[in-house]
């Protein structure tokens, strides 16, 4: 950004010279079939066979109006296919928003149940869960920050006998086929400097969602969702936050495949990655003390793409402690020896910050039980 005094005026003129990102972008997909990279490298014994591999594609400004069109084909351990349409503004006022997509998966080894608090997966060679959704999603931006959001989907699920068999609860009463709509409402309010990684502000999430809408609808589940984080930076490069999040739902007898408590994506006590803890409730807790070892800026002029050569870097070196409960109604199904019980754990690690969104992580945690160990994880938003 440039300043410059106007002559005919006391005006100052503003010149800002920005550097876009690609709107079409085309990527390789390679990742793991398991919740994270800890509990393949641990559990899953390394095995290579437990990959995804495919295309990602995103289209970012498909019509000149800022839509974006994004196609996911993955195949290998988990083959799923998506397609979803966004267009930003729908209205005169440009507060108005709409997505639409459709996605559809096949499984033939995954997990039927969880036992002592870990997944149990039967491995087979026919196909033993289809999955297919498709979904309208409304959003709305009446101010800056806070925006409301409507999706209404629906719902098809298939399981074959010998899940059923193994778990009678997977769908509830041995059944094989699972269909509803759901309905559900967010509100999010969201200050913070960035998004991938924040270092100042604070966000919030509201969350109601009713599955199964209709007589004929083959689930019958109402949740509430809430989340509150705050980041604060204390000086002399030095940074806070915390984070807070729960779960309620009803009724207690659930399908297991729409039980979930702690243990899936962010959601969970760290020092607790390889565990897997369900329940129809749960309460989390998470904090971060961190200090910024450095944050620079690379240029390669070899590079002959401006969106590509000059990569952002930048370290921080933190030490957290989380908090968590589940409540578990029915604990004899999964045997758990977490739920309901307090999950505490914390530990040291260094995040390490490039461009594109993308986070590595590097932690050494220590839980309640003392289980010590070292973890991985990579995220990235596009």
């Amino acid at each position: 950004i440039m300043a410059t005094p106007n002559e005919d005026s006391s005006r100052i003129n503003l010149h800002v010279v920005v550097k876009e990102r690609w709107y079409f972008i085309v990527l390789p997909v390679f990742q793991l079939a398991d919740r994270n990279f800890n509990e393949w490298w641990y559990d899953r014994k390394r095995d290579l066979k437990r990959t995804i591999y495919g295309v990602y594609v995103s289209y970012g400004n498909v019509t000149g109006r800022g839509d974006k069109l994004k196609v996911l084909a993955e195949f290998g351990f988990l083959p799923k296919f998506e397609v979803a349409y966004t267009r930003p503004y729908i209205d005169k006022a440009q507060k108005t928003g709409i997505t639409t997509g459709i996605s559809y998966s096949v499984s033939k080894n995954m997990p039927f149940r969880t036992w002592n608090d870990k997944l149990d997966y039967l491995n087979s060679e026919i196909r033993n869960r289809e999955r297919f959704y498709t979904y309208v999603n409304l959003t709305r931006r009446n101010r800056f920050y806070a925006y409301h959001s409507l999706d209404l989907r629906w719902s098809r699920t298939h399981v074959s006998d010998s899940i059923t068999v193994l778990n009678p609860d997977y769908l509830i009463d041995h059944k094989s086929l699972q269909k509803y709509f759901q309905l559900t409402y967010t509100y999010n309010y969201d200050r913070r400097d960035h998004v991938q990684y924040p270092l100042k502000g604070i966000a919030m999430s509201l969350q109601v969602s009713k599955l199964g809408l209709l007589p004929g609808d083959d689930l019958n589940l109402l949740y509430f969702y809430g989340s509150f984080r705050k980041y604060t930076p204390l000086g002399n490069r030095f940074y806070t936050n915390s984070n807070f999040r729960f779960r309620i739902s009803v009724p207690k007898h659930q399908p297991y495949l729409q039980t979930i408590g702690l243990g899936f994506k962010n959601d969970l006590v760290r020092g607790y990655e390889l565990y897997v803890v369900d329940g129809q409730h749960y309460a989390l807790s998470k904090n971060e003390l961190k200090y910024q070892l450095f944050s620079t800026k690379k240029y390669f002029s070899w590079i002959p793409v401006r969106q590509f050569n000059t990569i952002p870097i930048a370290a921080y070196l933190n030490t957290f402690a989380d908090a968590g409960y589940v409540w578990n109604k029915y604990p004899e199904r999964s045997n758990t020896q977490l739920g309901n019980t307090l999950l505490m754990g914390g530990g040291i690690g260094i995040d390490v910050v490039t461009f594109y969104n993308i986070v590595a992580t590097f932690n050494w945690t220590v839980n309640r039980e003392n289980q010590k160990r070292f973890f991985f994880s990579i995220t990235r938003d596009f």
